[in-house]
């Protein structure tokens, strides 16, 4: 039997001991994340942002095996934030992912209701598909989460037949405003309410597709709403991560509503986002007294192999840069490249490893 099929469907019940101390780990981090994102200058906390939401978007995608290009999401982004005049974006699909979870941080305070949900879905599938956008599912076939081949396959869940989608979507929705921070059944702990929202749709998997990416925009919300601010994180790029272990949590999580473990494992998830975006808020600093160490040393060369080596985030350019990839970047000669590597390196921007045709370079930040 799935949790829903029992008699305590939607009474989720749990331990709060065993989940205490991460709570108050939690109320730490938001503090801390939060001071750290306001002590930066505010072109720096809109940079922030818009590489937040371009990693959810991309990594949120990815957990469902879809691999966008990060030019179009990036693009799609900033058109959203206003930061660029409508630049072009070739796939609508990384529009679509772009759209939603920009819409969803910018409505977080909403109540959430049928509607927004439907405009959410709409925008993950915005061409003509087989998928039917923007409605419940109601199809009468199961709607199941299955592996393997065809004649081996495994059944990990099924959710509840389409038409019961509808009342158990009504009552999710409600339940949903009546635990908010306002509502008449508040659950004040931010990190819990996330955890049982996400369950609890993930539960009902109320669309033809598309349930896990709107499950995620769903899990942050209650987050933020709850806390009553717009926090930077990134829940998708953590669970993608380790993406066995969040479906296999899941799967367990859905056998029963007794949701401890689920709970603490969510938390877990929550906490090592918050930490991902620590990285990147101090990471968005060093590129700040980077460039305004040696801004005006650099030529246009330098300053666009610069941008594209700091485009990869904290985890840093893979391979380093050389030579060869500086003259891909910069279309440019083996003598100039060279000539530019060399001189990044005089100045202290780049750190040197290796030496002749193996050398390779790292940036070097400001202390």
């Amino acid at each position: 039997m799935y949790n829903w099929q029992k008699k305590d469907w939607k009474h989720f019940s749990y331990n709060f001991e065993p989940i205490e101390e991460l709570i108050y780990a939690f109320g730490q981090k938001t503090g801390f994340l939060h001071g750290a994102l306001q002590s930066l200058p505010e072109q720096d906390q809109i940079e922030s942002l818009q590489d937040i939401l371009v990693s959810e978007a991309i990594k949120t995608s990815e957990i469902e095996g879809e691999y966008l290009s990060r030019r179009d999401v990036l693009s799609s982004v900033r058109n959203n934030l206003g930061l660029s005049p409508n630049l072009p974006v070739r796939d609508i699909h990384a529009q679509g992912i772009a759209n939603l979870v920009t819409d969803a941080r910018q409505t977080f305070r909403e109540p959430l209701t049928r509607e927004i949900l439907f405009r959410w879905h709409k925008m993950l599938f915005p061409a003509p598909t087989k998928i039917t956008a923007g409605q419940w599912r109601s199809h009468s076939e199961p709607m199941q989460v299955v592996s393997g081949s065809v004649g081996k396959e495994k059944i990990h869940f099924e959710a509840p037949p389409s038409d019961q989608v509808p009342s158990e979507m009504e009552q999710f929705i409600e339940w949903f405003n009546k635990t908010s921070i306002d509502g008449k059944d508040s659950i004040k702990y931010a990190p819990i309410r996330s955890a049982i929202a996400h369950l609890y749709f993930e539960t009902i998997h109320p669309f033809e597709d598309g349930n896990g990416r709107v499950g995620r925009v769903i899990a942050e919300k209650a987050l933020m709403q709850t806390l009553g601010m717009p926090l930077l994180f990134s829940l998708s790029t953590t669970i993608e991560s380790e993406r066995r272990k969040y479906y296999e949590a899941l799967q367990t999580a859905q056998k029963s509503n007794e949701i401890t473990d689920w709970i603490i494992y969510f938390t877990d998830v929550i906490l090592k986002s918050f930490e991902e975006s620590e990285k990147l808020i101090a990471y968005t600093l060093q590129k700040t007294k980077l460039f305004d160490r040696c801004k005006d040393l650099l030529n246009e060369r330098q300053i666009k192999v610069l941008n594209r080596m700091l485009r990869e985030g904290p985890k840093g350019f893979e391979g380093g840069m050389t030579a060869k990839k500086y003259m891909r970047i910069a279309s440019t000669s083996k003598a100039t490249a060279t000539r530019d590597l060399q001189k990044l390196h005089q100045l202290g921007v780049f750190k040197a490893y290796g030496s002749g045709r193996s050398t390779s370079y790292t940036i070097q930040f400001p202390d």
